[in-house]
């Protein structure tokens, strides 16, 4: 049985004989709106023109029939639905890990790999680890993380202020709009 999360099919259309209602709303692509017609009235509708009768709208009364060729009314939904799911993709959380007593060179190799993800479009979290005494001198810690947001040369806006966490602090941020 195939896995029901990973379901990327578009919905299914009612085409012709499938379709059920004894009346029916008819749009044509060309000359826009038909009317309320019977059944096989649509279907000969269609048939003249050389296309098919897709059931669009089946909920409401009466249905919603559009006479088209389907399988570029398909094409159309699948391209529209992969639109609908790229935009539903949040821009990833990167995570860059520095430490209170990292050196310059370091902090810059770490501020190029943060400028790339932000290019990207990433949002990222900046996490500095505390260890030992260092969990103690918090406005120690709070300056260099300052210290190192300075370093960063891209435009950005801070969503999430530098919060105290468990193993040190942590802060968000994301490129300037």
């Amino acid at each position: 049985m195939p896995c029901l999360r990973y379901d990327n099919r578009i919905q299914e259309f009612r085409i012709n004989k499938q379709i059920d209602a004894p009346k029916l709303r008819v749009i044509d692509e060309a000359e826009g709106n038909l009317g309320v017609m019977d059944l096989r009235d649509a279907l000969k509708a269609a048939e003249e023109k050389g296309l098919d009768l897709v059931l669009i709208v089946p909920t409401v009364s009466p249905p919603i029939a559009k006479i088209t060729n389907y399988d570029k009314f398909r094409y159309q939904k699948e391209k529209e639905f992969k639109k609908q799911k790229q935009a539903q993709k949040a821009p990833d959380l990167k995570q860059i890990q520095i430490s209170v007593k990292e050196a310059k060179n370091d902090l810059l190799t770490k501020v190029k790999k943060l400028e790339k993800f932000m290019e990207a479009g990433h949002k990222i979290e900046i996490q500095m680890t505390l260890r030992g005494r260092e969990k103690f001198m918090k406005d120690w810690a709070t300056m260099k993380l300052k210290e190192f947001l300075t370093l960063i040369s891209v435009p950005y806006n801070i969503t999430q202020e530098i919060k105290q966490g468990g193993r040190g602090m942590t802060i968000q941020i994301d490129k300037q709009r």
